[in-house]
């Protein structure tokens, strides 16, 4: 049995970044989801944004969990904003009909700082 990875999520601000290190096991994104929601609420964060530009290959439950998340962040009040959406991320999404309504997409990590300081 291999334990959870602890993902880091800084804060800067009213903004909480979620930066993958690298590619999380089913635990580890239930991890992050509850983790994640959790600081939203207690920070009363205004962006959230989730960096993927790590991630080349996405399975079933990490995609239904990244879809879930970033409902559940947007629902308790910030934005979200999904960064580095690599193309086979976002061509393995669309082929398991996972959709980001109400999402921000970014190019990059640098491109949701931007539209954070213009928005």
């Amino acid at each position: 049995m291999s334990a959870t990875m602890a993902v880091p999520i800084l804060r800067q601000g009213d903004i909480l970044i979620v930066s993958l290190q690298g590619d999380l096991g089913d635990a580890d994104w239930s991890r992050l989801t509850d983790d994640l929601l959790e600081r939203v609420v207690e920070r009363r964060t205004r962006y959230a944004v989730l960096d993927l530009s790590v991630v080349d290959v996405l399975d079933s439950f990490a995609c239904r969990t990244i879809v879930g998340l970033t409902n559940m962040v947007a629902l308790r009040g910030p934005t979200m904003i999904v960064a580095g959406i690599q193309p086979s991320v976002a061509f393995a999404m669309v082929q398991l009909g996972a959709t980001l309504p109400g999402v921000v997409t970014a190019l990059d990590l640098d491109h949701a700082m931007t539209l954070m300081a213009d928005g």
